[in-house]
């Protein structure tokens, strides 16, 4: 890789305010985001290179040799694009999501479905091994989509477990994070302890996150390096799993009060039992916008 300049870090923060978005969106995941816009092995690698030789080399040959091994330019341009989006849209997203939920889900859904094709022209070669895992990563996701949450539970090792594998899910293209959460029961939980500043448990949750993301990331640069095809091909299989929970046509079946939040408990039903036909159009445009948004983001990601 070249020397980057500013404007290649302007690209990548943008990135990362994508990534941002698609983590606001309960259901969408910011890796499936990495992915598309060329960056994804890239940050897995760069996470796995926070680990104690890093650290090594902060001692022995000053910051500047360790902010390099660790790629920190890339690491800090994608991180600060995260975080401008959560903190600059998250009520912006609530709203749209709250008001006009079909036409934000159609965009949402229309977005993950060309990323299904996109991860899924990645695979170099289609056989019998990755064609079934392919088939295993799609009945996963989706039997996860369809779980429904767990009751609230506050066990300080299993809060542990949770940011561990919500920051493994939200690595992953496909499943969000948030969602994880709320499945396993710690949703409410975390969200009450960084309303209350509980800081014993925003401390664990972040250390389960810790953890899960630096274990995790060496699995995941293991099985691209060795396993490139059959990665790719449970990846997509989780991606277009994950399409069920982004289906923009619910019946809500149940709500669950969480402090201020709410839990829909909902099942997804034709677009046609909906009387609006506006509704439907307005939809089917949305959708064939985030498709193209996709290829659009391809073409951009490959000039650059």
């Amino acid at each position: 890789m070249g020397e980057r300049k500013f404007i290649h870090y302007l690209y990548i923060t943008l990135k990362g305010m994508a990534m941002g978005i698609a983590e606001l969106v309960p259901g969408v995941s910011g890796g499936t985001i990495a992915f598309v816009t060329g960056i994804y092995e890239e940050f897995i690698s760069s996470i796995n290179n926070v680990n104690i030789a890093a650290f090594k080399t902060l001692k022995n040959d000053g910051f500047k040799m360790f902010w390099n091994q660790l790629n920190g330019n890339f690491l800090l341009a994608l991180f600060v694009g995260m975080m401008l989006s959560i903190l600059s849209l998250s009520k912006v997203i609530s709203w749209l999501i709250e008001n006009h939920p079909i036409p934000v889900w159609a965009f949402f859904f229309g977005l993950v479905l060309a990323s299904v094709i996109f991860v899924a022209k990645a695979i170099e070669k289609w056989n019998f091994l990755s064609i079934a895992l392919f088939i295993i990563g799609t009945i996963t996701a989706y039997y996860i989509t369809t779980l429904p949450p767990s009751a609230n539970t506050d066990s300080l090792p299993f809060l542990f477990f949770s940011g561990a594998l919500a920051i493994c899910a939200m690595v992953l293209p496909g499943i969000s994070g948030s969602f994880i959460l709320v499945l396993l029961g710690s949703y409410k939980t975390v969200l009450d302890a960084v309303n209350n500043q509980d800081f014993k448990i925003v401390i664990v949750v972040a250390l389960g996150a810790v953890f899960g993301i630096l274990s995790f990331a060496r699995v995941l640069k293991w099985m691209f390096a060795h396993y490139k095809n059959a990665t790719l091909a449970i990846l997509t299989g989780f991606i277009l799993g994950s399409l069920n929970k982004i289906w923009p046509w619910k019946k809500v079946l149940e709500v669950i009060k969480i402090g201020k939040k709410e839990i829909i408990i909902d099942e997804n039903i034709s677009p046609f039992a909906f009387e609006s036909d506006n509704q439907l159009t307005f939809a089917i445009i949305t959708a064939i916008i985030g498709f193209s948004l996709i290829f659009i983001l391809e073409k951009v990601a490959s000039k650059e």
